[in-house]
């Protein structure tokens, strides 16, 4: 059997990677667990990095230190939703060596096609604003360099990590990663230091309830900050053509260790989502204080509560987290282009034309924290727009063969997307009826 990248040069990078995988899916190795999962780890890694960017910063410790422990159970089932989605994402790649926009242009009219390109490409935009708006604070917070240099700072280490595509796959992987583990280490700390309450954190998280409006206009934007849309379209471009078979029984092998990678990529997004809030509700609302609304301000209140390292450590996370995201969100961005479309523009150009909605924001002085949580409902909305085509596709035998979803996948995926839609349509109804 011969592995190959679709239309894609096999760089020097990926030769072991690919190598090792063809054996493992050919039953020819006997190397270990742990050697064998190896080479199909890594784009579960990049998507999961949109589920810790900084839009789920400013959600969690709003939520947190408004509502206190109140909101874990959205971090939760959100995280379990993220788990399912991204696993079938992955699997429309691995089956039809299309992605997502790819697929939707073959099976949508034109009409619709471009419809939600131009959704898709708004909600791109939001995505991206998050996650550069996040890297600059970062930059800001941690060297102490107005907001605006940092933004420019930001975008030239977003170029440079961009350009280790030209590598590879796998190099790539691993620095995004890396970071990966960065954000982690950081909330190990922080949660050592927070001391939390865990029966409490126990008792909310799996109690769904709200407090009032601001509680649901906060728990979607967390829902859309967790379950992301463009990372929908960028894992199935991920998958694609990363290893290709077209025997059946190693492609259902290829899918169950990528469904590993799903597992624990978005598993340790959950744990950090989770870390986040809670040490938000720790500090911020045990001590009462209940209006810490930004992250500059959670950055400057740390210290005083839980002492200097402790502010240090977030921003090095909240750095960590806006540049990875940011590099990840020009990635889905160029996917949704060329696939909607069938056309590409060079990835510098995109990262150029995608940053200036945040140095606007930037120089007009805006709460960058407040465009971070509004940016992350624009998210939820659209999250339907992703979530439905990817049910509808994979439940297709035609197109997906032996990957084809169970029918109980197809069920918890379509109760996903309802409740996904309903809790945007009961954030609507709330906000302007004044419930």
């Amino acid at each position: 059997m011969d592995f190959a990248r679709d239309a894609t040069p096999i760089r020097p990078g990926d030769v072991a990677t690919l190598e090792n995988a063809n054996e493992i899916l050919g039953g020819k190795s006997g190397k270990g667990l742990l050697e064998r999962i190896a080479p199909f780890m890594g784009p579960a890694f990049i998507a999961c990095v949109a589920y810790i960017d900084p839009g789920n910063f400013a959600t969690n410790i709003q939520g947190g230190a408004q509502f206190g422990y109140l909101l874990i159970w959205v971090i939760l089932a959100s995280n379990l939703m993220a788990m399912l989605v991204q696993s079938l994402s992955a699997k429309l790649g691995i089956a039809t060596g299309l992605n997502l926009a790819e697929m939707c242009r073959e099976q949508f009219p034109r009409p619709i096609v471009y419809a939600m390109w131009v959704l898709m490409e708004i909600m791109a935009m939001a995505t991206d604003l998050a996650e550069f708006l996040g890297a600059a604070l970062g930059f800001n917070l941690l060297f102490h360099i107005p907001l605006f240099l940092a933004g420019i700072l930001t975008a030239i280490t977003t170029f440079i990590i961009l350009g280790l595509e030209k590598r590879g796959f796998r190099p790539l992987e691993a620095v995004i990663t890396a970071f990966v583990g960065v954000i982690a280490g950081c909330y190990v700390i922080e949660t050592f230091l927070d001391q939390p309450a865990w029966g409490e954190i126990a008792a909310n998280a799996f109690v769904p309830q709200f407090a009032g409006t601001e509680s649901i206009l906060l728990a979607t934007g967390i829902l859309g900050a967790t379950v992301m849309p463009h990372v929908i379209f960028l894992h199935s471009a991920l998958t694609q053509g990363r290893i290709v078979t077209r025997d059946s029984a190693q492609l259902k092998r290829l899918y169950r260790y990528e469904l590993i990678d799903v597992i624990v990529a978005m598993g340790l997004a959950g744990l950090v989502n989770a870390a986040m809030l809670i040490m938000a509700a720790s500090t911020f609302f045990r001590a009462g204080l209940l209006d810490i609304g930004t992250i500059e301000e959670a950055y400057r209140t740390l210290t005083p509560l839980l002492g200097g390292a402790a502010s240090i450590v977030f921003a090095i996370s909240l750095l960590a987290s806006g540049l990875s995201s940011s590099t990840v969100g020009t990635m889905a961005g160029q996917v949704i282009m060329q696939g909607f479309l069938h056309r590409k523009i060079p990835i510098s150009l995109r990262r150029g034309i995608t940053m200036i909605p945040a140095l606007v924001v930037i120089y007009l002085g805006l709460d960058p924290t407040r465009t971070l949580v509004l940016s992350q409902v624009v998210l939820s909305f659209a999250l339907p727009f992703a979530i439905i085509p990817l049910v509808l596709f994979t439940r297709r035998r035609d197109l997906m063969g032996g990957l084809v979803n169970h029918r109980i996948t197809t069920l918890l995926a379509a109760i996903v997307a309802a409740a996904i839609v309903g809790l945007n349509i009961y954030l609507i109804y709330q906000t302007f009826t004044g419930g």
